[in-house]
């Protein structure tokens, strides 16, 4: 499936781990729906790993746990579809997925038409459990190949954790999505450090192939799966509004059915969600950094508009300073910035430098347009 913009919607994982069921998928779904979060762009559901049985079948197919999805996947994906949304899956390019059960290595077009008969629209192919010496992106193609030939347009969601210098190829093996890290826990300090180590790769991804900095925290509140103490409402709209700002797909972890309020304006927040839904789906780059973790992010969107963003990652409160030279306005060039905040929507006019004072962990987003002075 060409995607055109980053994917949006949820994944099991992060919270429930193995313990999903069909009541889950299914209340999540309405969960998404009655929230409002299905109006603001998300559409997928995902099943994570621990869907099937142990073993396949003596066809050699991979079985459905009938504990906890008595109906059977076809079933499920009507009614997720029943409702307006997408459903997704789990597979894993190794012997065996994460957690051990039957995977695709060798069995790529076989498990294939078997998804495609499920109705899926999204497949997650993990990469644990490969076999010593095997191609990494060879495995990639050959999933893709096997997606292609099923019969039915199902958008490929790479999931290699950045090995094999993935964002370089990724895209010519034909994914909508790579995760280009490892995997992301509900702490402060693991969002962090994977922001930052993607600071010089954000320029790979673009339309029909986006850089998947793994699935959203927010709301998590230090429950569930990757629950590592958890992050303060100010660290999670950190954590989101980089996600956004850098075009990340956006697959929320959290239990749906329960999610708080704060969190839940969050992940709908208007202003953010234009910016990582831009049509031109252009890449940041940084045009300021005061050296002790504070940035500032320039990004050129579509209706010639602009975004803006200065982000702590420090544990002090720190000064961010914006000069208008570092994205092209010239002292002297008679334009400068109007820029109103996505999360106050106060308006104002920079003629030459912004300095922001950004509290530890916090950040402070904008949209732009420039002005004549």
């Amino acid at each position: 499936m060409f995607t055109k913009t980053p994917p949006m919607g949820w994944n099991s994982w992060n919270t429930f781990a193995d313990k999903i069921s069909e009541d889950l998928i299914l209340e999540t779904a309405d969960a998404m729906i009655e929230r409002g979060l299905k109006d603001a762009g998300y559409e997928y559901i995902v099943i994570d790993d621990c869907w099937s049985l142990r073993e396949r079948d003596e066809n050699g197919d991979i079985v459905t746990d009938p504990v906890k999805f008595p109906h059977g996947m076809k079933y499920l994906a009507d009614k997720i579809h029943e409702k307006g949304l997408k459903f997704g899956m789990y597979s894993c390019a190794g012997v065996k997925t994460c957690a051990g059960f039957p995977s695709s290595y060798h069995n790529e077009f076989r498990d294939a038409k078997l998804f495609a008969s499920f109705g899926i629209d999204f497949l997650k192919y993990d990469f644990c459990n490969v076999p010593q010496g095997a191609n990494g992106p060879l495995l990639y193609h050959t999933m893709s190949l096997a997606l292609k030939e099923s019969g039915r347009d199902i958008l490929f969601s790479a999931c290699n954790w950045g090995a094999d210098h993935v964002e370089t190829w990724i895209r010519s093996c034909g994914a909508g999505m790579y995760r280009s890290t490892g995997d992301i826990m509900d702490k402060y300090n693991s969002f962090r450090d994977i922001a930052l180590s993607q600071k010089d790769k954000y320029a790979y991804a673009g339309i029909g192939c986006f850089n998947d900095t793994d699935m959203l925290i927010v709301g998590m509140k230090n429950k569930g799966n990757v629950a590592l103490g958890g992050c303060t409402d100010t660290e999670y709209k950190t954590h989101f509004a980089v996600w956004c700002f850098c075009a990340s797909p956006l697959m929320m972890g959290c239990d749906l059915r329960n999610v708080d309020e704060t969190s839940l304006a969050l992940m709908k927040n208007k202003g953010l969600l234009r910016i990582n839904q831009d049509v031109e789906c252009r890449t940041p780059f940084i045009c300021g950094d005061n050296g002790k973790n504070g940035l500032c992010w320039f990004r050129h969107l579509s209706d010639n508009e602009y975004a803006l963003m200065f982000v702590n990652y420090g544990d002090k409160n720190a000064e961010i300073t914006l000069d208008l030279d570092k994205i092209g306005l010239w002292d002297g060039c008679g334009h400068g910035l109007k820029i109103k905040d996505v999360f106050t929507g106060k308006t104002e006019t920079v003629s030459r430098t912004k300095t922001k004072r950004v509290d530890a962990h916090d950040c402070a987003v904008y949209v732009c347009k420039t002005v004549e002075l």
